[in-house]
């Protein structure tokens, strides 16, 4: 039996998860990781480490965190630590353009992307594309940074008159635009690298689309509490089943990736598409309880926590000391 810990960079996003690893007793402490240095040659203590680092981090002014979650993780799997969501996942995490790639090499439809840095490179990039394409920040998260265009040589006139906020460096993603056929995505949440249940999501306020009951993103968070008369945005589908998930799972489990949300959309002659990876994945509180699964195993938090005191060994402990 070992304890959990939870590496993060966001107090907000932990109370949910920390709820749920009380809810089953387990004994875990979080690692903090906004400007916390990393030991190199530290042997830390043996234990599960939930990798939640996430790529939004620099929304947050946390822009390093991510790269100092990769040293800590690199650092523990060379001393054999459990680690859920490992350094390769990490990795996969905060570069859009390798999750496109690994979507290609999994047989998974994926828009076509390329990869820019600085506006003149993406004006190049952007006049490859006929039909509407979407600029987004390499490093992603919450859908900060994304803005679509009506086809690509409108993206181009504006990086070429100096109309895009991007510095030399940065790199973005120039990517076909693939127009829903309902105003609307799924988000199929995997846990232990299976599939959790999906979530149909509405996108017809924008790409800004956080899951999370606290969020940051004023408009796109679902109203919560009192006098919140607004639909939910997040609908948990639990019956949800499409071909591509079985996809899913063997691509996850190929990118030593555990506990992910992994979203698509579908087009007006039904094929699905897929662009986007989440390790750090949110739940929707309001939406599962609507949806009859707060509370149980099959709430996200909670089937996290199990998984993670069943890697531990403290569940099945439990188990064996209450009989």
């Amino acid at each position: 039996m070992s304890r959990i810990f939870v590496i993060h960079e966001n107090e907000e996003w932990l109370p949910p998860l920390a709820e749920a690893l009380d809810h089953y007793g387990l004994e875990w402490s979080e690692l903090y990781m906004s400007g916390r240095p990393v030991d190199l040659s530290e042997v830390l203590e043996d234990g599960v480490y939930y990798n939640r680092m996430s790529a939004s981090s620099w929304t947050r002014e946390h822009g390093a965190a991510p790269q100092l979650t990769l040293a800590l993780l690199e650092n523990l799997q060379t001393h054999g630590r459990r680690v859920v969501n490992k350094a390769r996942a990490l990795d996969l995490e905060v570069s859009k353009a390798r999750q496109a790639a690994v979507l290609e090499r999994a047989g998974i439809r994926t828009p076509r992307s390329v990869l820019a840095a600085g506006a003149e490179d993406i004006a190049r990039a952007a006049r490859t594309f006929d039909g509407p394409v979407i600029l987004k920040p390499d490093c992603g998260g919450k859908g900060a940074g994304v803005e679509l265009f009506e086809t690509g040589a409108a993206l181009a006139e504006r990086a070429e008159a100096g109309g895009l906020d991007v510095s030399p460096d940065a790199t973005m993603l120039v990517q076909a635009y693939i127009k829903p056929a309902e105003p609307f995505i799924i988000r199929n949440e995997f846990v232990g690298g299976r599939h959790l249940y999906s979530v149909k999501v509405d996108t017809s306020g924008g790409f800004e689309l956080c899951p999370a009951d606290v969020c940051e993103i004023g408009d796109a968070a679902c109203p919560v509490g009192e006098g919140a008369d607004e639909p939910n945005k997040f609908q948990v589908q639990t019956d949800f089943s499409h071909p591509d998930i079985g996809k899913f799972e063997a691509m996850l489990a190929g990118q030593d990736i555990e506990i992910a949300g992994v979203e698509f959309l579908f087009d007006d002659e039904g094929h699905a598409w897929t662009y986007d990876i989440n390790i750090n994945t949110n739940y929707n509180g309001q939406a599962e309880a609507a949806a009859g699964v707060a509370g149980t195993e099959r709430a996200g938090m909670m089937a996290v926590a199990r998984f993670l005191g069943e890697q531990s060994g403290q569940i099945g402990a439990f188990r064996q000391a209450a009989e």
